[in-house]
């Protein structure tokens, strides 16, 4: 107990530190260069001198930029119109096209002001180097102009970044705390040792704790679900039936960790205090819930893979807000499959023994 409430405070800060930034360090783009010139060219190779931006990948068409989009791997698309080069030795004004993925409102915004700020720059540097050449003195307008355009999130409104999200934590709440909180119970007011003495078999006592749990985490996402349709106007895009099987998948996850939990406390307290501090707050910081991933060192990177939570939230935003389903989330999914059986099956061997 003692260790909990001084330990995980201080592991929780660390752990913050390093995670809590708001600042893109890590930009990953797509390249769709129609125009294939030798500015083009330069305009990329700039990009990737950059410590900011990584070129994920290069496109050749817009359904393949839609498909990169919608995947939620890429967070900016730019495009180079064909007549790049040509308005650029008319001394136009040539436009970029932006694309950017809007699902995470914090990440899109700040991204979209690094790269509007970048190609201004190289604009004013490509205009300086041009004129210079030719001697004359460059005019007061600039020469490559961005033009941003925000996809699944137009707006860039936060609710429908956030509200999403607590549908996953509302799950989490429900599934974990209450489950570690009622097997303990039973420990306090006697009711354990008597359960142990009735014919029930271990199997069939895990089953009966974790059913009632599954029913009611599934009726409080569908009653959120709802609310977050009429009350905030975020509908489901994406496939619901994939959504609830991919939340049934994470559940068993959830569930495990309940359990385990319950296996290591003796009181309600002491079950609530782990279950928050040691479990469920880790979870949210490490998950990529508020702070984006990419821009955390490794090593919190390297633990957001083991969190079960991770791959829910890329499930319900890219099921919400994107519009996907099994083809775009499959590999998500089966991670949290898995997750959910290891931990569940090697939570329950545990309370198993206990029982024995």
């Amino acid at each position: 107990m003692f260790g909990i409430i001084l330990v995980a405070p201080v592991v929780q800060l660390i752990f913050l530190g390093y995670a809590a930034t708001l600042d893109l360090k890590f930009i990953r783009l797509a390249i769709y260069d129609q125009d294939n010139s030798r500015p083009s060219r330069e305009l990329v190779k700039e990009l990737e001198a950059g410590k900011i931006f990584y070129i994920e990948k290069y496109l050749s068409s817009y359904q393949e930029l839609e498909e990169s989009m919608q995947s939620g791997k890429i967070l900016i698309s730019i495009v180079i119109p064909q007549e790049y080069e040509q308005k650029l030795s008319r001394r136009e004004t040539a436009h970029l096209q932006i694309i950017v993925n809007g699902s995470d409102g914090n990440a899109a915004s700040i991204a979209t002001g690094y790269i509007s700020k970048f190609l201004s720059l190289y604009g004013q540097k490509y205009k300086v180097n041009l004129f210079e050449k030719s001697g004359m003195r460059p005019p007061p307008t600039g020469t490559i102009v961005a033009e941003p355009r925000v996809w699944f999130n137009p707006l860039l409104i936060t609710r429908v970044y956030m509200v999403p999200s607590i549908v996953g934590l509302l799950l989490s709440i429900i599934t974990l705390i209450l489950t570690a909180l009622a097997v303990v119970k039973e420990k306090e007011i006697g009711t354990y040792e008597q359960i142990i003495v009735t014919p029930v078999k271990p199997y069939q006592l895990i089953l009966g704790k974790l059913i009632p749990f599954i029913i009611l985490a599934y009726a409080a996402a569908m009653i959120a679900l709802a609310a977050m349709w009429f009350i905030f106007e975020i509908p489901v895009k994406g496939s619901l039936s994939f959504l609830l099987i991919s939340s049934f998948f994470y559940i068993l996850s959830t569930l495990g960790l309940g359990l385990f939990v319950s296996t290591v406390s003796k009181t309600q307290q002491q079950a609530m205090m782990i279950a928050i501090f040691g479990v469920l707050l880790p979870m949210v910081y490490l998950s990529g819930f508020a702070f984006p991933l990419d821009n955390a060192p490794l090593f919190v990177q390297i633990v957001s893979y083991f969190i079960p939570l991770t791959y829910f939230f890329k499930v319900i935003r890219g099921v919400i807000l994107q519009g996907n389903g099994f083809i775009e989330l499959w590999d998500e999914a089966l991670i949290m499959l898995l997750m959910g059986v290891i931990i569940l099956i090697a939570s329950a061997i545990r309370f198993r023994k206990k029982l024995d």
